[in-house]
C-alpha cells in the first residue's frame, strides 16, 4: 500500500479510500513510433508507478484530486467535457470513463478520487498510460465490472486517442498492463498480441531526464503520425508494417521528402525490433546495445524527433565502460535517454556524463536507475 496516497486521500476527503490500484511507468526499449504503424515494439514496465485511491459516493458527484495540482475538481456525474488549464490532468481519468462507456462497461456514478505518482512527468516514461490504467482498474472495481488485461489496455488507449487527443499506439498502455519483473514486453501492435521476452541477467536501465520540452500533444507527434500515414498511402499499403524497404525506395519520388524519411525510420526500426528479440533470447547484450544505438541514430536522422540534449547524452554514454547502448525513449522531441548497462556502469560513469552535460547545457539531467516491475494491479478491492 502506498502510504503517501492514503495520507493525502485522508487530508482531501476526511476518509479512507475503499479501492487502491497502481500501474507502472514504462521504458520504450526499442521500437520508436512503430506501434501506430502496425509494427512490433519492446518495452519494460519500471519500478515507478501511479497510485489511485477511490471511495464511492451516493450523491452522484465526482471529485478528483492529485498531488500534481492543488485543490479538488468537482464534476456532476454526467459531465464528460474536456477540461483545460490547471484542470487538464483530469482528462486522463475522465477519458477512461468515456472509454469504458464506449465499450459498454458500467461506470461508477459518484466517487472521491486521488492520484499520486513517482513517475517523472515529461521524461518519456508514460505517466499518462499509468494514470489511465490505474484509473481503469479502480473504476472497474467500483462499478462491479471486470475486464481482461487486453480490454483494460484497450480502454486506456482509447481514452488517450479519443478523449485526451494523442494519437498514440498501444505501446504505453500495453507495457504498463503486461509488464513483469525480469522481463520485457513484446507487442505485435497490429493484432495486438503480447509476449514476454526475458531480460538477461546483469542488465540495468538508467534513465537521464533532460527536462527539455516533451509535449506530444503540441502537434509534433500528430504531424509525424500523419507523415507515416501519407507514406503508407503512397506505397499502397494499409500501414507501414506492410511495407518493405524496396517498396519504399520504389515510391520515393512520389511522396513528400518528410514522409519518405519517417517511413525509412519505421521500416528499419521494425527490423531492429526483431533483431533485438533474437539477441535478447541469445543473451547477447552487446548486440542489443548496438541496435539501441542504431535506433537512436535513425530517430535523429530519419524521424527527426531527437534533440541536441538527447544526442549529447547518447554520444556521451556510448564510450562509457559498462554501457551496452543508449537511445531516446518515448515519443522524443526532448524528454529522456535510456541506457542499457552492466553493473560496471555506476556512480562514477553517471557523474562523468552529468558533469559533461552541465558544462554543455548549464544544468544536470535527473538520473534514475530503473528496474523491471510487474504490470498494473488492484492493490485493495472494494469491501
Amino acid at each position: 500500500m502506498n502510504g503517501n496516497l492514503i495520507e493525502r486521500f485522508r487530508a482531501a476527503y476526511s476518509r479512507e479510500p475503499e479501492i487502491v490500484s497502481r500501474a507502472p511507468g514504462r521504458i520504450e526499449f526499442i521500437g520508436n513510433h512503430t506501434d501506430y504503424n502496425g509494427g512490433p515494439v519492446l518495452g519494460a514496465a519500471i519500478d515507478r508507478s501511479t497510485w489511485v485511491g477511490l471511495a464511492r459516493r451516493g450523491d452522484g458527484r465526482r471529485r478528483f484530486a492529485s498531488e500534481i495540482r492543488p485543490g479538488i475538481v468537482e464534476l456532476p456525474a454526467d459531465a464528460l467535457d474536456r477540461l483545460a488549464g490547471a484542470q487538464s490532468w483530469v482528462n486522463y481519468p475522465l477519458g477512461v470513463i468515456f472509454a469504458m462507456r464506449a465499450c459498454g462497461k458500467q461506470v461508477p456514478s459518484g466517487f472521491d478520487y486521488y492520484a499520486v505518482s513517482d513517475i517523472p512527468a515529461g521524461a518519456g516514461l508514460s505517466s499518462s498510460a499509468a494514470i489511465e490504467l490505474a484509473s481503469g482498474i479502480a473504476f472497474l472495481e467500483a462499478a462491479g465490472e471486470s475486464a481482461s488485461r487486453e480490454a483494460l489496455v484497450a480502454i486506456g488507449k482509447r481514452a488517450e486517442n479519443e478523449f485526451v487527443g494523442v494519437p498514440c499506439g498501444i505501446l504505453d498502455q500495453g507495457v504498463s498492463g503486461f509488464g513483469r519483473k525480469g522481463q520485457l514486453v513484446y507487442i505485435d501492435c497490429r493484432v495486438p498480441r503480447f509476449e514476454i521476452v526475458p531480460l538477461p541477467a546483469g542488465a540495468n536501465f538508467w534513465v537521464f531526464n533532460t527536462h527539455s520540452k516533451h509535449a506530444l500533444i503540441d502537434g509534433l507527434y500528430a504531424e509525424r503520425h500523419g507523415e507515416c500515414m501519407e507514406a503508407a498511402r503512397v506505397i499502397g499499403v494499409p500501414l507501414l508494417a506492410d511495407a518493405s524497404l524496396p517498396m519504399l525506395l520504389a515510391a520515393e519520388t512520389r511522396m513528400p521528402r518528410p514522409a519518405f524519411k519517417r517511413a525509412r525510420h519505421v521500416i528499419d526500426e521494425i527490423a531492429r525490433v526483431g533483431q533485438a528479440v533474437a539477441a535478447l533470447r541469445a543473451g547477447d547484450l552487446p548486440a542489443v546495445g548496438r541496435l539501441l544505438l542504431a535506433s537512436h541514430r535513425s530517430s535523429r536522422t530519419w524521424f527527426e524527433n531527437s534533440s541536441r540534449e538527447l544526442d549529447f547524452l547518447v554520444d556521451s554514454l556510448e564510450p562509457e565502460i559498462g554501457v551496452f547502448g543508449a537511445r531516446l525513449t518515448g515519443g522524443g522531441f526532448g524528454g529522456a535517454v535510456m541506457a542499457l548497462a552492466s553493473d560496471a556502469f555506476g556512480a562514477q560513469g553517471v557523474g562523468r556524463v552529468t558533469e559533461a552535460y552541465l558544462a554543455k547545457f548549464g544544468s544536470r539531467p535527473d538520473v534514475l536507475q530503473a528496474r523491471t516491475e510487474d504490470g498494473a494491479s488492484l492493490v485493495k478491492g472494494a469491501p
